[in-house]
């Protein structure tokens, strides 16, 4: 009998414990301010706790998690000035390269159509982390035409961040989904028509727009309010990314009900946002798959339920 080729063979167990902690991370299963046990970990992906232990080390030096003897592992959050910085480099990076795709439009175009396409039909299926990654992957495009190999390092850089932000606004904002592929079809509109300075306003307005959500602003002509913008305030504090009163008590927590089955960790006391704060308490050995318990909230009507509204 034929030997199945080495490609075909399963990837070694500290990767797939890696892929499996860090996706459910970005697409916000894996909540900031929960705590990840080996031992839950382990269950969720059938391998024993020193590859997770591995794993888990990588996300540490990757800035996803920090590890507490013990204890867990517990998902860092995205602080507001992190998400300033990921946002001023976008807009540095970004109009650079649209100035330069330009004259390039011929060879880009035709590929950020098929990156739009694709975003519409993650969004008609509801496929948010989808959608993030397309949306995604179109800016990416832009700045892969310049032909910058520094350039894309540095932009691949962002990579983890933008995802991670992008599934947060998109839970708080489901109406921004709509808006965002209106603000990338005029991108690619002004692109075709090598109109250079229309498409570097159309990028800033774009990019803009995620620092001004999480303010209560989706207006930066007007910088008026809009509806539902309180929902944005109250998903990323939830996720810690906004600071939180210091004598705010910590809200126990479940995994979204997406999360894969055996793979419950707990959230831990809130950590201040650039992740020091109070001790980690001791994991919850009786949450598991399961927990009733329901996550919080991540849609607009859960943050009016909660009383978050203007």
């Amino acid at each position: 009998m034929p030997t199945a080729p080495a490609s075909a063979k399963r990837p070694p167990a500290a990767e797939r414990v890696y892929a499996h902690v860090k996706q459910a991370v970005l697409e916000r299963r894996y909540e900031g301010g929960m705590l990840l046990t080996e031992g839950e970990l382990a269950g969720a992906v059938g391998v024993s706790r020193t590859p997770v232990r591995e794993a888990l080390l990588r996300l540490e030096v990757e800035g996803l998690l920090r590890l507490y003897p013990k204890k867990g592992a517990l998902v860092l959050p995205v602080s507001a000035q992190e998400m300033a910085d990921v946002v001023e480099t976008r807009l540095l990076v970004e109009a650079h390269s649209v100035r330069r795709a330009v004259p390039l439009r011929s060879e880009v175009a035709d590929r950020l159509e098929e990156l739009l396409e694709e975003q519409r039909s993650r969004a008609a299926a509801g496929d948010l982390a989808g959608v993030a990654r397309s949306d995604r992957c179109f800016h990416a495009e832009i700045v892969r035409s310049t032909g910058n190999a520094i350039l894309c390092r540095l932009y691949d850089q962002l990579r983890d961040r933008q995802l991670r932000m992008g599934v947060a606004v998109m839970h708080a904002h489901p109406d921004r989904i709509a808006r965002n592929i209106t603000e990338h079809a005029g991108i690619l509109r002004a692109l075709r028509e090598g109109d250079t300075e229309a498409a570097v306003a159309a990028v800033h307005q774009h990019v803009s727009r995620v620092r001004l959500l999480v303010h209560g602003s989706d207006t930066p002509e007007v910088g008026g309010s809009v509806p539902g913008a309180s929902a944005m305030e109250a998903v990323l504090a939830e996720e810690l990314i906004l600071p939180r009163p210091p004598d705010t008590p910590a809200t126990p927590g479940a995994p979204s009900p997406s999360a894969p089955p055996g793979s419950a960790p707990g959230r831990a006391d809130r950590p201040t946002p650039d992740g020091e704060g109070a001790p980690v308490p001791e994991a919850n050995p009786g949450r598991g798959a399961a927990s009733s318990s329901a996550a919080p909230s991540t849609s607009l009507e859960g943050a009016a339920a909660h009383g978050d509204s203007r």
